[in-house]
């Protein structure tokens, strides 16, 4: 069956309450190849217990929904889907361990055409458990590629933040291990796209790809280091636009420019020279 406009938006996608620890935010940092010098004293503090730190995009999988677009009556075709679009807004800095809450909706979705696919757009509110606090808000695209032409709204894409034509003011360079997608899916999301030759391969890719958040998440580390000194509390908010798969194994060149308490940012994929995450945004306390 194809998209149903309404009923994708009506949707209920039922809450998702998870406790965590330390541990889950080291294998997360993991995922992303923190860790790899043990020297290095500013990224073992995200992956050592001792003056721990939390990567801030470590919200972007907590309290995560599942494979919602395939376990749900949603009528997508779930083997196409990609990841489009991410979004990170903090409300506040991450306790090292808690329990929290999250509430996830579809808030829109946009079909491209026939051929063209469709994008649906999600919100996942994080709450902490005991209090109610708001701690983070998650945004994400869902580029649903096998679902353009199901007869919904054909609205143009919101606009997306534009990079400086100037030079990057600085680069930082991430060379990613192969089996990067199967560290990082231990932390939530065990889509077979990032494991499975042949899932992969009926997808369109010649083999499975690094999860979209985790090039989000190590494009963060870059900005960390590059302008936060490693201090997560440094971070407000993060988004970005995903434009071309990474390949576990292959170096991330995170480009960024700096204007103030905003840096504009994108991650390049060294070895084919292909932009793997554009039009980044995130906003600095300064």
């Amino acid at each position: 069956m194809p998209i149903n406009y309404e009923k994708l938006l009506g949707l209920r996608v039922p809450d998702v309450t998870q406790t965590y620890s330390e541990r889950d935010a080291i294998l997360y940092a993991l995922g992303l190849g923190l860790g790899r010098d043990p020297m290095d004293e500013d990224e073992l503090a995200f992956v050592y217990e001792r003056n721990f730190k939390l990567m801030p995009t470590f919200a972007t999988v907590l309290a995560w929904p599942g494979f919602w677009v395939r376990d749900l009556d949603t009528g997508i075709d779930w083997v196409k889907v990609v990841a489009g679009e991410q979004g990170l807004v903090l409300h506040r800095p991450l306790d090292a361990r808690g329990t929290v809450v999250g509430h996830t909706r579809v808030t829109e979705v946009i079909d491209k055409g026939v051929g063209r696919g469709a994008q649906v757009y999600s919100t996942r509110e994080l709450f902490d458990h005991a209090t109610g606090e708001k701690l983070a808000t998650i945004t994400a695209t869902t580029i649903c590629r096998g679902d353009g032409g199901f007869g919904g709204p054909q609205r143009a894409s919101p606009p997306a933040q534009q990079i400086p034509a100037r030079p990057p003011d600085l680069a930082c360079d991430r060379a990613t291990r192969p089996e990067a997608a199967l560290i990082y899916r231990l932390s939530g999301d065990p889509n077979p796209l990032h494991a499975d030759p042949a899932v992969a391969r009926a997808a369109g890719f010649p083999r499975p790809i690094l999860h979209g958040l985790a090039t989000f998440g190590i494009a963060c580390h870059a900005i960390l280091k590059s302008l936060c000194g490693h201090d997560p509390s440094r971070l407000k908010s993060i988004s970005g636009r995903y434009s071309a798969p990474v390949f576990p194994g292959e170096t991330i060149r995170t480009e960024i420019w700096r204007d103030g308490a905003v840096a504009s940012f994108r991650a390049r994929v060294v070895e084919r020279d292909v932009v793997a995450l554009d039009h980044g945004r995130c906003e600095l306390v300064v």
